[in-house]
Order: C-alpha cells, then sequence, then structure tokens
C-alpha cells in the first residue's frame, strides 16, 4: 500500500498541537465498504508513514467510535483512526440498502478493516477493539496480515458460550430477587418486562460499570447506534445471548496469532479476568492486564489507566 494516498483524499493543514481525547480530527471522511459507506475519522496525521496507524474497532454489535474517543490520546505518536462500523452512527445513513442484513456478519465487519487499509493506503497498523471490537481484533489478527504489528483485545468477546457461562457466575453472586427475574423473564421470552431491566440494571451497576463510569461527553451531540443489529447479533443483554453469534468463538485459532497481543479487562468484567487469562495464555506473545475495581467499560472507568497501559504495551513491543 502506498501512504502517499491518505494525503491526497482531502487537502488539509496540520498543526502539531497536544493529543487530547476531545480533539477535533486531523481528517474525516467516508469509505466505500461491501454494502455503503462508513465514516472515520484520523488524528495523528504527521505521524502517517512513520509509525504504525491504530485502526481501533467500537463494540455492539450496533455501538459507534464514541466509547473509543481516549485512543485519540495516542494520536502523539500515532496515527489513530475511529470509525463506525457499516449501519451504525455516523455510518447509518450510508447504508445501500437498510433492509439488506446480509453485512451483519463477522466477515463483513472483518473485511471493513482491509477496505480501511487500502483506502487510507495503512501499510503498517496496530488493530484495537473493545467487546465485540475485540472480537474484531482478534479475527483480524489471526489473518497475520501483512504490516500487521500488534493487537489490543480490550474486554473481549471471543467465545459466546464462555461468555455466558462467566456471566451466569457473575449472576449467581447477586441477590436472588434479581436472579430469580433473570431466569424467570429468559424463560418466558419477556425481556421488556420492567422486573428483568431492573434486574438488567443491578448487573451493569456490578459488571458494566463497577466503580462507576465517567461521563467526559464524548457522546454528547453523537449519533446513537443500531439497537435492531444488536439484538438480532447478539441478544436482549450482555449476558443473553440469541443471536447470530451465539454459538461464536475464535479461540481455536488464537495459537496462530503471530504478533504481540494485549488482553486487557476489568477485574469484574463480562469478559471476565479468568476467561481473558485463559485465552491470553493461547496467543504465543501476549500480555495480560487486569484493571483493578473496573467492570466492562474499562475506558470509561480507568481511561488514564487503560491508555498508559496501552502505550507502554506499544512502546515495549515496537522497539
Amino acid at each position: 500500500m502506498n501512504f502517499i494516498k491518505a494525503f491526497l483524499m482531502v487537502a488539509i493543514a496540520v498543526f502539531t498541537i497536544p493529543a487530547g481525547a476531545h480533539q477535533d480530527p486531523d481528517q474525516s471522511g467516508y469509505i466505500q465498504v461491501d454494502g455503503g459507506k462508513i465514516w472515520y475519522r484520523m488524528n495523528g496525521l504527521e505521524h502517517l508513514g512513520k509509525t504504525p496507524a491504530i485502526i481501533a474497532m467500537h463494540g455492539g454489535p450496533g455501538g459507534t467510535h464514541r466509547g473509543l474517543m481516549p485512543y485519540v490520546e495516542l494520536s502523539d505518536t500515532y496515527p489513530v483512526i475511529l470509525y463506525d462500523q457499516l449501519g451504525n452512527g455516523m455510518s447509518a445513513k450510508f447504508v445501500d440498502d437498510p433492509s439488506d442484513r446480509s453485512t451483519w456478519t463477522v466477515e463483513h465487519f472483518v473485511k471493513e478493516i482491509s477496505q480501511i487499509r487500502e483506502a487510507l493506503g495503512l501499510d503498517e497498523v496496530i488493530i484495537a477493539g473493545h467487546s465485540w471490537g475485540g472480537t474484531l481484533s482478534a479475527e483480524y489478527a489471526v489473518k497475520n496480515e501483512e504490516g500487521l504489528r500488534a493487537a489490543i483485545f480490550g474486554s473481549p468477546l471471543i467465545s459466546t458460550p464462555q461468555w455466558v457461562a462467566d456471566n451466569r457466575e457473575w449472576i449467581s453472586q447477586m441477590p436472588k430477587r434479581y436472579q430469580d427475574a433473570i431466569n424467570k423473564h429468559e424463560a418466558a421470552g419477556t425481556f421488556d418486562d420492567p422486573e428483568y431491566r431492573d434486574a438488567e440494571r443491578a448487573f451493569y451497576d456490578r459488571h458494566m460499570c463497577h466503580s462507576g463510569c465517567v461521563d467526559r461527553g464524548f457522546r454528547d451531540n453523537a449519533k446513537g447506534g443500531n439497537r435492531d443489529m444488536y439484538q438480532t447479533m447478539w441478544g436482549p443483554s450482555e449476558f443473553t445471548a440469541n443471536g447470530t453469534l451465539a454459538d461464536y468463538d475464535i479461540s481455536p485459532q488464537l495459537h496462530t496469532v503471530e504478533v504481540p497481543v494485549l488482553m486487557i479487562c476489568g477485574e469484574f468484567d463480562e469478559a471476565a479476568p479468568k476467561s481473558c487469562k485463559k485465552f491470553a495464555d493461547m496467543v504465543p506473545d501476549a500480555t495480560n492486564v487486569v484493571v483493578p475495581q473496573a467492570g466492562h467499560a474499562i475506558l470509561s472507568e480507568e481511561k488514564d489507566m487503560v491508555v498508559s497501559t496501552i502505550r507502554n504495551f506499544l512502546a515495549k513491543k515496537l522497539k
């Protein structure tokens, strides 16, 4: 790939300013992918072709890039690309056929990464993802594409059966009234019942935002995600998977990853620490980090620690 193409896409002025998570993009636009166009933003344009570019994949399925805004802080060293996957956020209005769900597959969203690389001329990349984005990071890592330098698996979905089992164990530690409500309404399929949603909120208070998620304004005036995609591919809640990903499992392929991997999750994460360690141990060169007193939303709860951990990992592994 020729990185000069990226400079020809738009005419911009580049200013050297301290990187911050609220920083406006140096460059943004749309990239053609199968089924439509996706919106992206890039910071750290001055580093393009000098250091590997970080491509960060958001969670969901059906989320947006806003939860990954802390990655922009790394643009003082690396080009950082955030984007909304097809059908979500800033990319929602650019689907060729809104009624077509054939793109709602792991394969499609992994291919988007290659299409971003091609469009922006990214010779060397670091892939990073959180939750469902961690799935895409793992899927791309096992491909061992030319120019891939490192991968970050943030609180990743690696195996749906393991995820469900881990979260059933978390549920077993909740007060009995919540356990009973979850079991009753899952058996009846009444996921919108207030009793079920109350139990769901109690679960999230412990395992999504264990110490309290910090609102830094990253989602202010933001385009929303795609709830229909989430429910179709995953299910009605974080701990119930009855969608197309119900049998998903990339773990048998993790031993083939040839680049350094950072596995990072929270102490009370939905992506349970014991399973993250198990999966990290399957990768030949993996660093496993657990964020104390954090749930699944590690970038919201412990932004500084997570960004610092990623920065130090890359500095060490990309010498």
